[in-house]
């Protein structure tokens, strides 16, 4: 089927809109790549000391005769999703030896885990880490040793990391490796009903405990449809991975090939060979809107609306709310997967998984296939998936019927016509709701507002029962130069037990929220912040808030409050522990929600 109109529309504004920093970012990256071999420009004893510990690889990194692939890993053993990383260096050199390359670690990055911050002081680095694993990645590869190099990182602000560093570096061909989704523990459903009663007094610390360890078990990415597991699809739909890599298990036979033939496929991509490939070539207008139909189709992350548009940013490409908008109201939502179902991303795969939705939204005209990716191909090759036949991997055609017709099901016949993302914008500010799993009963909701600083005073308050009621619950000062802008993810059973009590309630926050949360009507990333001076710093309690999905409004109803000083309380402590000190500079020159919060872009 020919690319739908609307589409391209959309395509044509973004490229019409961006030309004059992309034509200026492809110019910069094709100067670059026009000078060949990076090590080639090094003097001698430059290079000696990049190859001082290479043993029997130093002839072949002297003599450039053959690609040197360069490592960028984000392992720690701390993170499940990040563990299996430990083994992929050496498995990646062999492999690049099998062809006569070789392959170096140029760094590491930090990685880190929202799931074990949430709630905590060291939640307010998380979304500066992704810059910081952006700085990190540039040092790694400032040692201009590299024909490639192969991105090893999943989680939450990882990849978005890589890809800005990726981007910035976008001469160099790139292919991003993943490690796969931890297999099937406890259903979420079921994790969710036992933080809810948590939260209500029902059951102790010690069956809470019990619930989260049976549902974080083991090695590899959690396994619900959050922000970790939305940027393993913004990597097949926006051509980065080898076709079908996101959802097979660590430690499987599978995973290992991928490993492998991402390794030699990375050599074949340098300027040395036939097909050259550099990341300014598959980071282009296209490949962002593909991304952002994966992530409508699929009912993705809200913090991906962040990273998009600063990892575009890197590319030269400039996309707005509004983009995320007008994709959504044309994408059917094709997926149904914790939090918006009760399948997990096991599930998913087995279903059919990206093979089949990337399949069946080219047939509909809903993806652009005229891209470049890594897999030398169009973007139909991701329509495939990988077998192992003796040993490597060879791909097949991927499913063309869904194997679960409750957890995929094909464009025409969606669990909804949009994809669930909305604009919201008026006197408030601009922010943006996801609506793929609110009951369509609580797409407008006007009450009184109930303001808070904090996360924990929202709890305290609920826990004193001074919720009860209709509320519009506004938490402020959350935002990227206030404190680094959290995800308030705690909020997320203490308003489901609202919602579930019969009371209207919603959240406006210039703060963000979990990409496992859904479930609550939530306008998020408010900008201006509070500390912008944004509407919503003078906003009192009692005040008349509308937060309507349906008409994309957000709005104080109330008279005069324009009018009305500022509120500024104490921030103070949001300046020291925890390595918060470190990171003044990052919210003094962060940059407004909806330009992507960046520090570095």
């Amino acid at each position: 089927m020919p690319l739908d109109a609307r589409l391209d529309e959309i395509t044509d504004r973004i490229r019409e809109r961006s030309q004059p920093t992309r034509d200026a970012y492809l110019t910069r990256m094709h100067a670059q790549a026009q000078q060949g071999p990076r090590r080639g420009h090094l003097e001698c004893g430059n290079q000696a000391h990049a190859y001082a510990a290479m043993g029997d690889m130093k002839d072949d990194l002297v003599a450039e005769r053959v690609p040197n692939i360069g490592i960028v890993t984000a392992y720690n053993d701390m993170l499940s999703a990040h563990q299996p990383f430990k083994d992929y260096p050496d498995r990646i050199k062999a492999a690049a030896r099998t062809v006569g390359a070789t392959a170096q670690v140029a760094g590491g990055v930090p990685a880190m885990c929202d799931g074990v911050t949430q709630g905590q002081q060291g939640m307010e680095l998380s979304l500066f880490s992704r810059d910081v694993i952006a700085l990190a990645t540039g040092v790694a590869l400032s040692h201009n040793t590299f024909d490639s190099a192969l991105y090893l990182g999943i989680c939450d602000k990882i990849v978005p990391g890589l890809v800005i560093a990726a981007a910035t570096f976008g001469y160099l061909p790139g292919i991003f490796v993943p490690a796969g989704p931890m297999t099937t523990g406890l259903g979420n459903e079921e994790k969710a009903r036992t933080r809810r009663e948590f939260a209500e007094g029902k059951i102790d610390r010690a069956a809470l405990m019990a619930a989260e360890m049976a549902s974080y078990h083991g090695p590899g990415t959690c396994t619900f449809y959050g922000t970790a597991n939305s940027n393993q699809m913004l990597m097949e739909f926006m051509g980065l991975h080898l076709p079908g890599a996101s959802f097979v298990n660590p430690g499987t036979p599978l995973r290992d090939a991928l490993t492998d033939a991402a390794a030699l496929r990375a050599t074949e991509i340098t300027g040395l060979g036939n097909d050259f490939t550099p990341v300014c070539d598959v980071l282009d207008e296209k490949a962002y809107v593909n991304g952002l139909v994966g992530l409508m189709a699929t009912g993705g992350s809200t913090n991906l609306v962040l990273h998009l548009i600063a990892m575009a940013r890197a590319s030269g490409v400039v996309l707005t709310c509004a983009d995320f908008d007008a994709v959504s109201d044309m994408t059917p939502l094709m997926a149904r997967v914790y939090p918006n179902g009760l399948a997990d991303v096991n599930h998913f795969h087995a279903a059919g998984g990206l093979p089949y939705m990337i399949g069946r939204l080219l047939d509909a005209g809903l993806l652009h296939e005229d891209v470049t990716t890594v897999a030398g191909k169009g973007l139909s090759a991701y329509a495939s998936e990988p077998k192992l036949d003796g040993g490597r991997i060879a791909w097949a055609p991927g499913p063309t019927e869904s194997q679960n017709d409750k957890i995929l099901k094909p464009p025409h016949d969606a669990f909804d016509h949009h994809g669930g993302l909305k604009q919201v914008r008026g006197n408030l500010g601009l922010g943006v709701m996801k609506i793929s799993a609110v009951k369509e009963e609580f797409h407008v909701i006007e009450a009184p507002a109930r303001v808070f600083h904090t996360q924990q005073a929202v709890k305290d308050a609920f826990q004193a029962g001074e919720l009860n009621g209709d509320h519009v619950v506004v938490v402020r000062y959350q935002g990227p130069k206030a404190n680094g802008m959290p995800e308030l993810h705690g909020l997320t059973p203490v308003l489901s037990i609202l919602l579930q009590k019969g009371h209207r309630v919603a959240l406006v926050t210039d703060g963000r929220m979990s990409g496992a949360s859904g479930k609550v009507p939530a306008a998020i990333h408010v900008a201006p912040e509070a500390l912008d001076g944004g509407l919503i710093a003078r906003v009192r309690d009692g005040d008349l808030i509308r937060v309507d999905a349906a008409a994309g409004k957000l709005e104080v109803l109330t008279d005069g409050v324009a009018d009305r000083p500022l509120e500024h309380p104490d921030l103070a402590s949001n300046e020291t522990g925890l390595g918060r000190e470190l990171f003044k500079l990052f919210r003094a020159t962060a940059g407004p929600s909806d330009q992507g919060a960046g520090v570095v872009i």
